[in-house]
């Protein structure tokens, strides 16, 4: 087996393992038995406001993720989103409230328990503009130029190929389309045991990039107007990912904005 596929054979143990557990849980990967008001309190820690913890479906907030992407899309009534690694849907029905029924969600996610349990959130309200769709973010299920904004919160720092993934994301955004994410960032050279630790991989450690990094990938796919913004506060909650592993001196949540070229279509 190679190095890519051990690892996609590991995140989807990990997030299967979270998507069939309670909803609740304390850091980016961990699947507890804590009730769903710690993932609520969680998500506040994480950027969100108690009522936009409290509104989304029951199980849809896992307590996951490393900020609030849907903070800084700039989301407007009508829009089409992509969420890249939806899990259970909490970012993608907070997006749909603000795109509204002339809009509409796509979330992808390559762990089937996690898309089975965000469609079953789904119809507890019986959403019409969300779509979730089982497949990987280098390979996105969704048709050229087709999405107004992309979010992600702590997912792409999973993949092994992070340039692909912006090469598809490029490709599915319209001219002039915007990529608006939380995710991790390497602030510090990793040291071999933390680098070539699965476990810490999944837990969204191991796989961050740096910033200069992320930077020329994310040009080199074609996209402008980067920025690239770490939060030196998240050191508190990323701590508690795996303790003991002092991961908080390796990286940080960052904010991460980029463009597509292009004039966007008034209608």
């Amino acid at each position: 087996m190679s190095k890519t596929e051990e690892i996609k054979k590991q995140i989807r143990k990990t997030y299967g393992d979270v998507a069939k557990s309670d909803p609740s849980s304390s850091g980016c990967c961990s699947g507890g038995q804590a009730e769903r008001d710690i993932a609520n309190i969680h998500a506040e820690r994480l950027g969100y406001s108690k009522e936009e913890a409290e509104s989304v479906p029951e199980g849809a907030n896992l307590g996951l993720g490393c900020g609030n992407p849907t903070a800084i899309a700039a989301l407007t009534p009508g829009e089409v989103v992509l969420d890249l690694g939806a899990g259970a849907g909490f970012d993608a029905f907070l997006a749909a409230d603000k795109v509204g029924d002339e809009g509409l969600v796509i979330g992808v996610d390559m762990t089937a328990e996690m898309v089975e349990k965000a469609r079953a959130n789904a119809d507890k309200i019986d959403a019409k503009n969300i779509s979730f769709r089982l497949g990987e973010i280098e390979h996105l299920p969704v048709a050229d130029a087709t999405v107004d904004a992309i979010i992600s919160n702590c997912v792409i720092n999973l993949s092994p190929d992070k340039p692909q993934v912006f090469a598809e994301a490029l490709r599915v955004l319209k001219p002039g389309g915007r990529l608006a994410i939380s995710d991790v960032v390497a602030t510090a050279e990793m040291p071999d045991e933390i680098l070539e630790d699965l476990e810490l991989y999944s837990c969204c450690v191991s796989g961050a990039s740096t910033i200069d990094d992320l930077r020329a990938m994310l040009e080199e796919a074609g996209f402008v107007d980067v920025t690239i913004e770490p939060k030196d506060e998240s050191r508190e909650f990323i701590r508690e990912w795996a303790p003991g592993a002092v991961v908080d001196e390796y990286i940080r949540s960052a904010s991460i904005e980029a463009k597509k070229p292009g004039k966007q279509s008034c209608c």
